[in-house]
This record gives C-alpha cells, structure tokens and sequence, in this order.
C-alpha cells in the first residue's frame, strides 16, 4: 500500500511539473522590463519569452510578436528553447510509463516488468527535470549578469520574469516525482524483509535502484549497436 502511495504521489507532482515546463515554455515572461532609474516611469512594459516578445502599454494594451528567424536568434535562447521541448517530450514519455508500470493498472502483469517500468519512468522523469533546470538556471544567469552591466543602459536591463520562477518549480516537482517512481523494486527479485509485524514494502533499496538503472542503460546502449 505504501508503493502504490508513493507512486500516486509521484505520478501527481511529476503531472503538475509537466504542465509547470509547457506553461514556462509557452509565457513570454523569462526577461522583463526593469524599473530602475530613468525606467521607474515609463509607459511600456517589455516581456521577452523562448518564442516571442510583447509590449504592454499602460493602457493595458498588449502587443506580441513571434521572432521572425529562428536561425538569427541568439544560441543560447536556442538551445533553451530545444533543451525546454525535449524536457516536455522526455516528460511525457515518463508519464505514459509510470501510468502503464503503475500497481492500479494492467498494462504489465508481472510485478517484476511492471517495478521496471516504473524506475524507467522515474528516471525519465529526473531527465525531464534536469533539461528544465538548465535553460531556467542559465537564463537566470543571463538576466542578472546583464543587471549588473554597467555598459548597459537602464533601458537595457531586464528582470527574472515570471516563466522562470515557474521553471524552478516545475523542475523540482519532476525531480522529486521521477525519484519517488524510482522507489519500487520488484517483490521476487528484492524481497523485504518484514519489521516489527510491519507488511513487507517494495520501498526501493539502493542496490535495487542501481541494478534496475544499469539494465536499463545496457538496454539503451544496445538499441544504438
């Protein structure tokens, strides 16, 4: 019972961290205007995001534009935007694995296949949340190291926006999800001893994990041979 709780439990965080990335990848909310010096009066506000940049007057009016070439744009934005999609790819595929290795579904039959399935989910999951992490962190970076530019002009200088404070989270919802599905070893293969008339867990040993994770890399590496 506690198994299939934890991976409840890491099914619904890694979930909202997925759809923490796809609304951090689709706001244009990673830089924004900020309001010092000659800025603190001003009649626009500037939003720059992976895929566009909006203007928001004071009249409450928006403006948007989609970047016009996708090769004339900076590359670190365009490895943020690939790093950023593949997080949401990888994401997904973790998802559909936990539903089809999770203890409330049939999709396996043998409990074995099925706490595989499962650690495969988890570390897909952790790669999701790493592939987040980096473009957030380094945009991040970006923003304040330009802050404190003193080549730059007030007009130039931008603030976190709200996109990455998003990204921060959804990628440690992924991290912890992917690491509670990675928390289940297969009842035949590493039994459990019980404790105090306590139900043996499948809660997931060190040694499980690293067995589990080395034959799923072994598997990986030999689809590319």
């Amino acid at each position: 019972m506690a198994g299939s709780g934890l991976q409840v439990l890491g099914l619904a965080l890694a979930l909202i961290g997925w759809i923490g990335v796809i609304t951090a990848c689709a706001l244009p909310m990673w830089k924004v205007t900020a309001f010092i010096g000659q800025n603190i009066v001003t009649a626009q506000t500037f939003w720059e995001g992976l895929w566009m940049n909006c203007v928001m007057q004071s009249t409450g009016q928006a403006q948007c534009k989609v970047y016009d070439s996708m090769l004339a744009l900076p590359r670190d934005l365009q490895a943020a935007r690939a790093l950023v999609v593949i997080s949401i790819l990888v994401a997904l595929v973790g998802l559909a694995l936990a539903v089809v290795g999770g203890d409330c579904t049939n999709c396996v039959e043998d409990d074995s296949a099925k706490a595989k399935v499962s650690v495969t989910a988890g570390v897909c999951l952790v790669v999701a949340g790493v592939l987040c992490l980096i473009p957030v962190s380094w945009s991040a970076n970006s923003v304040i190291s330009d802050f404190y530019n003193p080549q730059l002009v007030d007009a130039q200088r931008r603030e976190l926006g709200a996109s990455l404070f998003i990204g921060w989270g959804a990628a440690a919802l992924l991290l912890l999800g992917g690491a509670l599905l990675c928390c289940r070893c297969p009842k035949d293969q590493y039994p459990m001893k019980e404790v105090d008339g306590d139900a043996p867990s499948t809660f997931c040993r060190p040694s499980c994990f690293m067995d589990i994770v080395l034959e799923n890399v072994k598997q990986i590496i030999l689809l590319f041979h």
